[in-house]
């Protein structure tokens, strides 16, 4: 009988897991030592430290995120440092539930199939040349946006595949004539989708993060507030990334008079509007009214969980399909774990106290420049991360923190750091939840997405500046 024998480089795989799982350990545990600072409860350097090992272990990934996050939970009580009942206090936040309910309604759009019809709508419309079809793709995007809470399923699931037909169709594949039209409408979805992403509270998971961090500072901020703010800086943005994109980095393919025809053969393939359709699209109508207009009575989870049920009821959505959505149930605990942790964080006092000690280092400095370095720095240090909940996550409170420790409006703070943890994804090719399927289709070189990532990056943080800063003077947000 032969013995069973594990290939060398699984060995090695699992010994490099093993290493980052000790390094974060390490650095949980030096931080856990640590004496508290004056002021503040003794717990606090203990779960900072807990929380340090999550982040760094889910940017690692030596396990994974749900894995490290049942560990970090365990810590906590087995230790004494929190309750059972306080440590996982995270999972009745109705931030999670709003987020794992639109991550399972937005499954609705992917399996009846009404987002393709949309995207070919567009572009039978806006197809006779490949700006056009840039165009159709981003508004295709644009409209999903409000009730898809996740970049990737809108992009991955939705409009990737059209436009990797679309390519196909035209003789550009990633081997012999990637910029040909498949490498500029690659790019451009990939843009767009993160300026879409900032334009809606539920357009983006993080977002609703982002203003739960920020609650205990005084912050409110509704959907319909949220969305005044993006729309005139995003659609701005939106209409420049097509283009900009069409001058630095241009499709050999300028006219496509056949893909109208294309889509049109698509949608009689499709044939009419299904009864299920119709029902997806009437739900979404809805989720978007109640979340502009009843939020005075009806907030913006119960909302969510409304259009879930209607889907449920209608059979749109099975339970079969609820429980297959991972990454929804993956959201969740990993939202969860966060919240709890980033929560007692603040409770304790170390947040403000880290607040306090920058402010230091900005003596003299006006809120508004403050705000401006403050944000910056927040926006590319996201080169170091490889998504945007981790990133919130690390960084998010101590920034936003220290901007209104030195003055700043702690709504207007809230929405701009808010839109960057959207906006920054763009960067890299690593850097948000499409950046490594629209990637991996190697339609672009690695060179040239950081080259696109980062003159792009200029001309978001220019338009969400000087257009964006007017517009909320204008509306009084400052």
């Amino acid at each position: 009988m032969s013995s069973l024998t594990i290939p060398p480089n699984l060995n090695r795989h699992h010994l490099t897991d093993l290493l980052k799982l000790l390094m974060c350990v390490v650095l949980g545990g030096l931080f856990w030592h640590l004496p508290e600072p004056i002021g503040t409860d003794p717990r606090g350097m203990k779960i900072f430290g807990v929380f340090l090992f999550t982040v760094l272990a889910v940017v690692l990934k030596p396990l994974p995120s749900g894995a490290i996050c049942i560990f970090s939970l365990t810590i906590l009580p087995l230790m004494g440092v929190l309750t059972f009942e306080d440590t996982f206090i995270g999972f009745a936040n109705p931030v999670v539930w709003l987020i794992a309910s639109a991550f399972f309604i937005a499954r609705g759009f992917i399996k009846t199939g009404l987002g393709l019809r949309l995207a070919h709508l567009l572009i039978r419309m806006m197809g006779k040349n490949s700006l056009g079809i840039a165009y159709g793709m981003t508004i295709t995007d644009l409209l999903l946006a409000p009730a898809i809470p996740s970049v990737t399923a809108r992009i991955g699931g939705i409009v990737y595949p059209v436009v990797l037909s679309i390519a196909k169709a035209f003789g550009s594949d990633p081997d012999h004539s990637p910029r040909r039209i498949g490498s500029y409408l690659i790019q451009t979805i990939f843009q767009s989708g993160t300026v879409t992403s900032a334009m809606f509270l539920t357009a983006m998971a993080g977002n609703p993060m982002v203003l739960n961090l920020v609650k205990p500072y005084g912050v409110s901020i509704s959907w319909t507030d949220w969305a005044i703010a993006a729309v005139i800086p995003g659609l701005l943005s939106l209409l420049c990334i097509p283009y900009v994109l069409y001058k630095v980095y241009p499709p050999e393919l300028k006219e496509t008079p056949q893909a109208p025809e294309k889509s049109k053969e698509e949608l009689l393939m499709m044939g009419k509007l299904k009864a299920d359709e119709m029902w997806m699209l009437g739900v979404f109508l809805v989720l978007v009214f109640l979340w502009s207009v009843g939020s005075s009575w009806l907030t913006a989870t119960l909302t969510a969980l409304i259009g879930l049920a209607l889907l449920l009821l209608s059979r749109v959505l099975s339970w079969e399909d609820i429980l297959k959505e991972k990454g929804a149930w993956d959201t969740l605990i990993w939202f969860a774990t966060l919240l709890t942790l980033a929560g007692y964080i603040t409770k304790f006092g170390l947040a403000d106290w880290f607040g306090g000690v920058v402010k230091g280092h900005f003596v003299g400095v006006s809120w508004g420049w403050g705000l401006i370095v403050l944000s910056i720095i927040y926006f590319y240090t996201h080169y170091f991360f490889a998504s945007n909940l981790a990133h919130i996550g690390a960084l998010l409170l101590p920034f936003f923190v220290v901007a209104v420790n030195l003055g700043a409006p702690a709504n207007l703070t809230a929405l701009v750091f808010g839109f960057v943890s959207s906006l920054f994804g763009s960067l890299t090719h690593f850097g948000s939840g499409p950046a490594p399927i629209l990637y991996g289709a190697n339609f672009v070189k690695i060179g040239d997405w950081w080259k696109i990532g980062f003159i792009l990056s200029i001309v978001n943080i220019l338009v969400w500046g000087i257009v964006g800063g007017l517009w909320w003077k204008l509306l009084g947000i400052f």
